[in-house]
């Protein structure tokens, strides 16, 4: 049996209410990155849910970042960044990131242990992972730029318990318990 397909364009704008899709939004969970970058521009980072992978083959991840940002600037310019996945207990890092305490980007770096990786991002030295990319494509959508980074370098530091975003608020999942 075969069907139509009928392909129908809905105006989003129109059809859901940004403060209903904000709310939504908070009530899906995700990892707590700091993405950094370095090189001719400076050094900036923020504290961003919106990171995921794309595809194994290439390595790629994306990342969504505000284009009227500091760091989507200095991203752009320096063409590369690190996605540094944060564990328990680093909310206050989190927050500095995040803009807490109204420290430039540049001081931001004050907090947490950074060395700088293979490509000359910083990278956090307590990171449960660190993916060092190289921008390959920015998309613009809305009010941001849709990154996509193709993978050169990963650091595997250490396997704490990760530290998770949802109900806009920090959170810890307890760790599985073995299936001895």
């Amino acid at each position: 049996m075969t069907g139509v397909v009928k392909k129908m364009r809905v105006d989003a704008a129109a059809a859901v209410d940004g403060d209903v899709f904000r709310e939504a939004m908070s009530r899906i969970g995700a990892a707590v990155h700091v993405v950094t970058t370095a090189g001719t521009a400076g050094r900036a980072g923020a504290t961003m849910t919106a990171v995921t992978s794309v595809s194994d083959a290439p390595p790629t991840v994306l990342v969504c970042i505000n284009r009227t940002g500091r760091l989507a600037a200095v991203l752009r310019a320096n063409g590369v960044f690190c996605v540094n996945t944060l564990v328990a207990g680093e909310e206050d890092l989190a927050g500095v990131f995040a803009g807490k305490g109204g420290l430039d980007h540049e001081a931001r770096f004050g907090h947490g242990n950074w060395r700088s990786g293979a490509l000359g991002t910083p990278v956090l030295t307590s990171a449960r992972a660190a993916l060092e990319c190289r921008v390959s494509e920015v998309n613009e959508v809305g009010s941001h730029a849709v990154v996509f980074g193709r993978v050169e370098a990963v650091h595997l530091e250490r396997a704490g318990d990760p530290l998770f975003y949802v109900d806009r608020g920090y959170r810890v999942l307890p760790p599985l318990e073995s299936a001895d």
